[in-house]
C-alpha cells in the first residue's frame, strides 16, 4: 500500500481508521472491529481467544496483519527455523554452515530488490504534488485536475466509487485532511449495502463507465501533461494524457511486497537456524571428548548433572538391568577445561537421586553417540558418582517441593498418588504403568506432560491473589514472571514446560508493554526462540506435540467454539439440555482441535488414531482445574506443614481420581483406537483426510451425508463387535501373549480361568492380555526360570485376579519369590501332574539338579527351566522354556513326548538340537519373540530348520497374539495383530 510512514508505522492502517475522512478499502480494512460510517463491520473480533482481529489490514510493519483472523506473519519463519535445524541435525556443519550462506544469499536478494522496486517511486509521489489524470471508458473525462481540486459536482466524478480512484493507493497528503471528505471523491451516500460482503470494498455506482484514477508516472513537472499519454502499462496512447487502471508494471502490489517480507523473514530464520545448527554440530563434534570417544577411552570426568535421571528397564533381557540415564555437561576431562553435553548410562542406582546443578566426578568409557544427537558423546559408567558439590539454592528449593508433594499424597490410592504429582509437576515416577497405558490410549498423556494449561491456570490464580491484596498494575506481571520461572525450575525444563515458559513471557511482555496479547504470534515466537537457543529440540516429539496442539487451539478452536455455540443448542430439545450444550462447546472444540493438530504426529509414534480422545478429554476437563490448583497448593504448602498438605490433597485426589476412572473406561472402549498406517506416508495421509473433510463438511448438504454414513459405520461397527467372531476366538486352549521379548503362554482351564506359563518382561502386556481373554482366576502360576523376560511381569498377573499356587523350578535359588511376597511358591518336581478342568499338565524336566541364580552364565539358567506337557481334549503342547541344546539332548534320551504344538525353545535362538525338534512331530511352532531384539531371535538357521521339518511357524513379533483351538480335523490357529513393540 502507498501511504506516508513516520516513525516507523504506517498512517494508511487496517485499524479501522479512517484517511481524510475516507474509511480504507479492500485490501486495507479489516473484516472485522471497523465500521464504515456508523455500520459495523461483520464478524467482530476475536481477542478472546488469543487471536487478532480479521482482515487484510497492515501492522506496525505495514505488512499483512492477519489471515482468516489470524497474525500469521511469524508462521512461516518459525517454520522454516524448525525444519532447517529438523533436516540439519543429522548432516555435519558443513551442511549446516553452507545452508545457512545460501539462505542469508538469498534474504539480501530479495530483500534488495524489494527496495529497489519500491523507493524510486515512493520518493517521487511523495516530492511532487500530487496529479490525477482520469480517462473515461465510454463517459466523459477530467484532465489536468488535481485532487484537491476536484469536488463531486465536476462531470465525471460523481458515478466514481472508492476502488474506481484508487483509494488504496492514496497518502493523507493526497487528500489534504480536513480539506475533503468522501464526498469529494464520490463515495458519498454509499450505504451498507454498497460494500461486497465480508470484504469491506465499495462497489461501483456510476452509470457513465467505469472511471481509472492513478498517480502520474510522468518526470515532468506536476502540472505538465506528458508529450503522450501513456497506457495502464505505461504505453504511449491517443488522448494525450496519462490514465493509470491496474498499477504500473514495475511497481510491486501489496501482496508481492508482503510475500517478500515473509520470504525474508523465512530466510532469515532458516539462516539463524542452520548457523545454530552448525555452531552445535561443531562444539560436540571436535575437542577433546569426541576424539575419547572416537578412541572409546575410559576417562575421568568432572561434570554438572543438567537434568534429572530417568530410569530404564531393558525390557526383554535375559537378567532385569537397570540403566540410569544421566544428562551432563563435562566441564574437565584429563586436567583440561571443556563444556559439552554427554549423555551418561549408569547401572549404580546411586545416581537416581541426583539432581540438576549437582557437580560430580565419574569414571566412564566415551563411546560416540548416534548421529542427530547433539552430543559429545555417550559415557557408560559402572560405579557410583562421586559427589563434589551440591545442587544450587533454586534447585534445591524445587527438589523439596517436588519430593515433600509425593510424601503428602503417599496416603492417597494408588491411581491418585501417581496421577496428582504427574499433574502438578510432570513427576510420574509414583504413576503405575498399566494406568499409563490407560492415559495413552484414552489421549489424556498430555495431561502428564505440565504444559501450557497448567501454567495459565497457575498464573491465573496468582494474578487474581494479586488483584484481590491491592497489587499494583506494574508489580502483577513482575508477579506473574517470578511465577513462570518458578513454575520451570520446579516442573523441570521440559519441550512442554519451555514451550508454555515462552509463550506465556511473550504475553507478560505484551502486557507491561500495552500491545494486544495474540495466540499465534505468541506461539511462533516461541518456536523460533527454542529453536535457535536449543535445535534438539526440533527432533522432540514432546515439543511438537505441544506446539501444534497450541495451534491447534489457537486457529481451530475459536470457529469450531463459535460453529458449536451455535449449531449445538438449537440441535438439542429441551431447554436444560441446550444450556448443557452451549456449554460442552467450547470444552469441545477445544479438545477436538488439539486432538485433529496431533494425531498425524501420534500417528507417527503409534500407528493408531484414537476415537475415544475427544470424548476423554471432554469428560476429563471440569477436574482438571480443580485438581491442579488444589495440587500446586499443597505443593506450595508441603515444604512449611506436611500435615496441612495431606488435608489438601484429598479433594484433589478425588478430582484426579475421575480423571483415572475416565482414562481406564475410556481405555477399556470397543474401538477405543483403530489401526493406521504408521510412519511419515500414514501422518501425511491422515492430514489429507482432515484437509478434505474440512473442505466438504463446509456444505450444509454434504455434511448431512457425511453424518448419516458416520452413523451407519458406527452401527455396522457395534453389529460386528456383537456377532461376528472376534477375541478371543471361541474355544480356544492355547494362547502365546504378545509379551515382546520374552514368553507368556496361557491355557485354557474352564471359563473365565487358565494356568500361566512365565509372564514376560513387564507386567503390561500379560495383565492386557488375560483380560482380553476374560481371565479372572489363575489357578496355577508356572514361572520356568528366574530371568527376568519369564518373571517380571508377574505384577500384571495378579492384578485384580485370583491367583493360587505358584511352581518354579527346582533347580532355582529362589529369586523369583522377591515378586511373590506374602504368596504360596514350592519348586515344581519330575512327574508333577495338575488337573485343571479340561487340561492336564504334566512337568518333564528339567533334568538336572545344578543351582542356578541370575548371576551364573545364561545356559546354565536357562537349561534349568520346567519344561511342560499341556494336553486338552484333541490338542497337546510342549512348553519348553529356554532350554538350549545339552538339555534338548537330555530330553531326548529320556524319551521327548509327542505334541501338536511346540513353543520353541529360547525364542527361537540358534541354540536348538535338530533331533529333538524332529522327535517332537509337532504341527504347529510357536515363537515367543519381540520385535527388533538385541538377542537376534529367532535365528534364521532355526526358522529355516523348522520349515525344513514341516511345521507351521508362528512369531507373536509378527502375528501377535496366537490362539489355537484343537478339533478332530486338527488345531486352527487365530492370530490378532502385533501391539508389542
Amino acid at each position: 500500500m502507498l501511504g506516508e510512514r513516520r516513525g516507523g508505522e504506517s498512517r494508511v492502517s487496517g485499524n479501522g481508521g479512517t484517511v481524510g475522512g475516507v474509511p480504507p478499502v479492500a485490501g486495507g480494512m479489516p473484516a472485522s472491529g471497523g465500521a464504515i460510517g456508523d455500520v459495523p463491520l461483520a464478524g467482530g473480533g476475536d481477542e478472546a481467544e488469543g487471536g487478532p482481529r480479521a482482515g487484510g489490514g497492515e501492522g506496525a510493519e505495514g505488512g499483512p496483519a492477519t489471515d482468516g483472523g489470524h497474525d500469521l506473519r511469524l508462521a512461516a519463519p518459525a517454520a522454516g527455523a524448525w525444519l532447517a535445524a529438523l533436516l540439519l541435525l543429522g548432516t555435519d556443519a558443513a551442511v549446516a554452515y553452507a545452508t545457512a550462506a545460501v539462505a542469508v544469499l538469498g534474504a539480501v536478494l530479495l530483500a534488495t530488490r524489494s527496495a529497489r522496486d519500491q523507493s524510486p517511486h515512493v520518493a517521487s509521489l511523495l516530492a511532487r504534488t500530487r496529479l490525477a489524470r482520469v480517462r473515461s471508458i465510454g463517459g466523459g473525462s477530467i484532465v489536468g485536475r488535481s485532487v484537491r481540486d476536484l469536488s463531486a459536482d465536476d462531470p465525471g466524478v460523481r458515478g466514481l466509487s472508492v476502488n474506481d480512484l484508487g483509494v488504496r493507493d492514496l497518502s493523507p497528503n493526497d487528500l489534504e485532511a480536513g480539506e475533503r471528505s468522501a464526498n469529494d471523491l464520490g463515495a458519498g451516500g454509499l450505504s451498507a449495502g454498497d460494500r461486497r460482503s465480508g470484504a469491506g470494498a465499495i462497489e461501483d455506482r456510476g452509470v457513465a463507465g467505469r472511471r481509472v484514477l492513478e498517480w502520474s508516472a510522468a518526470d515532468g513537472p506536476a502540472d505538465e501533461c506528458p508529450a503522450a499519454d501513456r497506457s495502464a502499462a505505461g504505453a504511449p496512447t491517443a488522448t494525450g494524457c496519462a490514465t493509470v487502471g491496474p498499477p504500473a508494471a514495475g511497481w510491486p502490489a501489496g501482496g508481492r511486497v508482503v510475500s517478500r517480507r515473509v520470504m525474508v523473514g523465512v530466510l532469515a530464520c532458516v539462516a539463524a537456524s542452520a548457523a545454530g545448527v552448525g555452531f552445535r554440530l561443531t562444539a560436540v563434534g571436535s575437542g577433546p571428548v569426541r576424539a575419547l570417544a572416537v578412541r572409546e577411552a575410559t576417562v575421568t570426568l568432572g561434570a554438572v548433572v543438567t537434568g534429572d535421571p530417568v530410569v530404564s528397564v531393558k525390557a526383554g533381557s535375559a537378567r532385569r538391568r537397570t540403566t540410569v540415564l544421566v544428562p551432563v555437561r563435562v566441564e574437565e576431562v584429563e586436567r583440561r577445561r571443556v563444556r559439552v553435553p554427554v549423555l551418561l548410562l549408569a547401572s549404580d542406582e546411586a545416581w537416581k537421586p541426583l539432581v540438576p546443578s549437582q557437580h560430580v566426578r565419574l569414571a566412564a568409557r566415551l563411546v560416540v553417540p548416534r548421529s542427530g544427537e547433539l552430543l559429545a558423546a555417550v559415557g557408560l559408567v559402572r560405579g557410583p558418582p562421586t559427589v563434589v558439590g551440591g545442587p544450587s539454592l533454586p534447585q534445591r528449593w524445587a527438589s523439596v517441593i517436588r519430593s515433600r508433594l509425593r510424601a503428602a499424597v503417599g496416603r492417597l490410592p494408588a491411581d491418585q498418588r501417581g496421577v496428582l504429582p504427574g499433574l502438578v509437576d510432570g513427576d510420574t515416577s509414583l504413576l503405575d504403568p498399566e494406568l499409563t497405558d490407560a492415559f495413552e490410549k484414552a489421549g489424556l498423556t498430555h495431561l502428564m506432560a505440565v504444559s501450557g494449561e497448567n501454567l495459565s491456570l497457575l498464573i491465573g490464580a496468582v494474578l487474581l491473589v494479586g488483584r484481590l491484596t491491592g497489587l499494583g498494575r506494574r508489580t502483577l506481571p513482575l508477579l506473574a514472571g517470578a511465577t513462570v520461572f518458578g513454575f520451570v525450575l520446579v516442573a523441570r525444563p521440559s519441550p512442554s514446560v519451555l514451550r508454555a515458559a515462552v509463550m506465556g513471557s511473550v504475553a507478560l511482555l505484551a502486557v507491561v508493554t500495552g500491545r494486544e496479547r495474540r495466540g499465534v504470534p505468541a506461539l511462533c515466537a516461541a518456536v523460533i526462540a527454542l529453536v535457535l537457543l536449543d535445535p534438539g529440540l526440533a527432533r522432540s516429539y514432546g515439543f511438537a506435540l505441544s506446539a501444534l496442539a497450541t495451534a491447534g487451539i489457537l486457529v481451530f478452536g475459536p470457529p469450531w467454539r463459535r460453529c458449536l455455540a451455535r449449531r449445538l443448542p438449537g440441535s438439542v430439545p429441551g431447554r436444560v439440555p441446550r444450556r448443557v450444550a452451549a456449554m460442552v462447546a467450547e470444552p469441545l472444540a477445544v479438545s477436538a482441535a488439539a486432538h485433529v493438530a496431533c494425531a498425524p504426529v501420534l500417528v507417527l509414534l503409534d500407528g493408531e488414531v484414537s476415537l475415544v480422545a475427544v470424548p476423554a478429554n471432554l469428560l476429563a476437563a471440569p477436574a482438571v482445574g480443580p485438581a491442579t490448583l488444589l495440587g500446586v497448593l499443597a505443593a506450595a504448602v508441603a515444604p512449611m506443614s506436611l500435615s496441612i498438605a495431606r488435608v489438601i490433597v484429598v479433594p484433589a485426589g478425588l478430582a484426579v481420581g475421575w480423571i483415572a476412572g475416565v482414562a481406564r473406561v475410556c481405555a477399556r472402549a470397543p474401538y477405543a483406537a483403530v489401526a493406521w498406517p504408521a510412519g511419515p506416508v500414514g501422518a501425511a495421509l491422515l492430514a489429507v483426510v482432515f484437509i478434505v473433510g474440512a473442505l466438504t463438511l463446509r456444505r450444509p448438504g454434504v455434511r448431512r451425508v457425511a453424518a448419516a454414513a458416520m452413523a451407519g459405520v458406527a452401527v455396522v461397527a457395534l453389529i460386528v463387535h456383537v456377532w461376528a467372531p472376534g477375541w478371543p476366538p471361541r474355544g480356544w486352549q492355547f494362547v502365546a501373549c504378545d509379551v515382546g521379548q520374552g514368553d507368556g503362554l496361557v491355557l485354557a482351564a474352564g471359563p473365565g480361568r487358565a494356568v500361566v506359563v512365565d509372564t514376560g518382561p513387564d507386567p503390561r502386556p500379560i495383565d492386557r492380555c488375560l483380560s482380553d481373554l476374560r481371565i479372572r482366576a489363575v489357578p496355577l502360576l508356572v514361572l520356568t526360570h528366574p530371568h527376568a523376560d519369564h518373571v517380571d511381569g508377574v505384577r500384571g498377573v495378579l492384578r485384580g485376579r485370583v491367583v493360587g499356587e505358584t511352581v518354579i523350578s527346582p533347580d532355582s535359588e529362589g529369586e523369583e519369590r522377591r515378586l511373590l511376597v506374602g504368596r504360596r511358591v514350592r519348586p515344581a518336581g519330575i512327574g508333577d501332574v495338575w488337573t485343571v478342568g479340561p487340561l492336564t499338565l504334566g512337568v518333564i524336566g528339567p533334568l538336572t539338579t545344578l543351582r542356578v541364580s541370575t548371576r551364573d552364565p545364561g545356559t546354565q539358567v536357562n537349561d534349568a527351566s520346567v519344561v511342560l506337557l499341556a494336553r486338552w481334549p484333541g490338542l497337546s503342547a510342549l512348553l519348553c522354556g529356554d532350554v538350549e541344546t545339552e538339555a534338548q539332548r537330555r530330553l531326548l534320551a529320556a524319551g521327548t513326548p509327542h505334541a501338536d504344538i511346540l513353543k520353541v525353545p529360547h525364542h527361537g535362538s540358534s541354540h536348538q538340537d535338530p533331533d529333538f525338534l524332529a522327535a517332537t512331530h509337532a504341527r504347529i511352532a510357536v515363537t515367543s519373540v519381540g520385535v527388533d531384539n538385541d538377542y537376534g531371535h529367532p535365528a534364521p538357521a532355526t526358522m529355516a530348520l523348522l520349515a525344513r521339518l514341516g511345521l507351521r511357524s508362528y512369531r507373536t513379533d509378527r502375528d501377535g497374539d496366537i490362539a489355537v483351538i484343537g478339533s478332530r480335523d486338527g488345531p486352527t490357529v487365530v492370530t490378532r495383530r502385533p501391539r508389542s513393540g
